[in-house]
């Protein structure tokens, strides 16, 4: 940053805006150009950016997708001239406006620094990546939630199941599962990107695993914004193939690890075999570099906190070291037909309109959600 009698140039002449995606493509365009510059793309979910000009040029950007805030940039020139922090106050005041208060940070580990200055505490990191928080006490509140389901046992597993919906391969995964186990603890995923909302998924999923009969062995919680999550793990619900879904991965995987299966004792975590999503697939590979490694991978160096924050440890989380490795088990999915029981299958014959198509592959309770919601007005399914 260039300083001239102690002022830098950006200290007058600075001036925020903000910049909705849909509805200025030539804004946008800078702004994709400025993420370039600092070897970042362009995400596909940001609902609102904040921006910096000085002189008719963007200086800085900064998104806003849900809760989590990402695609932060400032122009080499103006680094070190606080404009992060005016942008972050103004991102703030957005968030605000749309009632979100609690907020994350999905970055690069050289902007570590900057937002932990600005009050965020970090949560997980890896050599590409890094996640925080606006309130160090989030995440040590959740898992005092967490403690409350801990069950003595040996053998504890874990699964996380987006189902949308649950289908009888989910319920075969779930079976396998606590077959193997002492008790299972199954998360649904909390996020609202779905054909079947979140309240609805999780119903399902607590009446399809009831038909199984195992009691409290299973038990069945809400996801949260720490697992598998627009924070955590970005790229899941964005669909798409970069390299960024190794380091977004690290991050929900480490969360796991330290803060998330010490608190319920998790020894296993179980998960089906991924023949159609790209990402998922490469989610599963993650698992056994993250979880049942010895040691989690060591991150490249990052860059340190500030003196002041140097020995301020995150609330509730577990160094890497010390956190017990969890064996991984991809069962292979249950099959019909010859090809994998899948949730995506379900929705295709739902966009089908084919209800018989559906009702094969689904256990009873989600068929019945699946007959209310898309076809009221159809005959029953038939039974050949």
């Amino acid at each position: 940053m260039r300083v001239v009698n102690g002022l830098s140039p950006w200290d007058s002449d600075v001036s925020l805006g903000t910049l909705i995606p849909a509805v200025d493509p030539a804004g946008l365009t800078q702004v994709a150009g400025l993420l370039a510059t600092r070897g970042l793309g362009l995400d596909a979910d940001i609902e609102v950016f904040v921006t910096a000009h000085a002189d008719g040029r963007l200086i800085g950007c900064m998104g806003l997708a849900g809760v989590v805030v990402k695609c932060a940039a400032i122009d080499e020139d103006a680094q070190g001239a606080g404009i992060a922090a005016r942008l972050m106050e103004r991102l703030n005041y957005e968030a605000l406006d749309r009632g979100r208060a609690n907020l994350f940070v999905f970055t690069t580990p050289c902007n570590r620094a900057v937002f932990e200055t600005l009050g965020f505490t970090t949560l997980a990191h890896t050599s590409r990546a890094v996640l925080l928080e606006n309130t160090p006490f989030g995440l040590a509140d959740y898992r005092r939630e967490l403690r409350r389901h801990r069950r003595a046992a040996d053998r504890v597993g874990a699964i996380v199941l987006n189902a949308n919906p649950f289908t009888l391969g989910h319920r075969h995964l779930v079976s396998i599962a606590a077959d193997a186990l002492d008790v299972l603890h199954v998360f649904v995923v909390a996020e609202d990107a779905s054909l079947f909302g979140t309240d609805e998924r999780l119903r399902l999923v607590r009446a399809g695993v009831a038909e199984l009969g195992l009691g409290d062995r299973v038990v069945v919680h809400p996801g949260s914004r720490y697992i598998v999550s627009r924070a955590t793990f970005p790229d899941y619900f964005l669909t798409r193939e970069s390299e960024r879904d190794d380091a977004a991965a690290g991050l929900d995987l480490q969360l796991f690890r330290t803060a998330i299966a010490p608190e319920l004792g998790v020894t296993d975590r179980f998960v089906g075999t991924e023949p159609y999503s790209a990402v998922t697939a490469a989610y599963n590979d993650q698992m056994r570099r993250w979880l049942a490694a010895p040691v989690m991978p060591t991150p490249s160096p990052l860059q340190l906190r500030p003196p002041s924050l140097a020995s301020t440890p995150t609330p509730g989380l577990r160094r890497q070291a010390d956190a017990p490795a969890i064996t991984v088990h991809e069962v292979p999915r249950l099959e019909l037909d010859g090809m994998p029981i899948s949730a995506s299958r379900v929705r295709d014959a739902i966009g089908a309109g084919d209800l018989n198509a559906a009702a094969r592959l689904v256990p009873t309770p989600t068929l019945e959600s699946i007959r209310t919601l898309f076809f009221a007005d159809s005959q029953e399914p038939s039974c050949e």
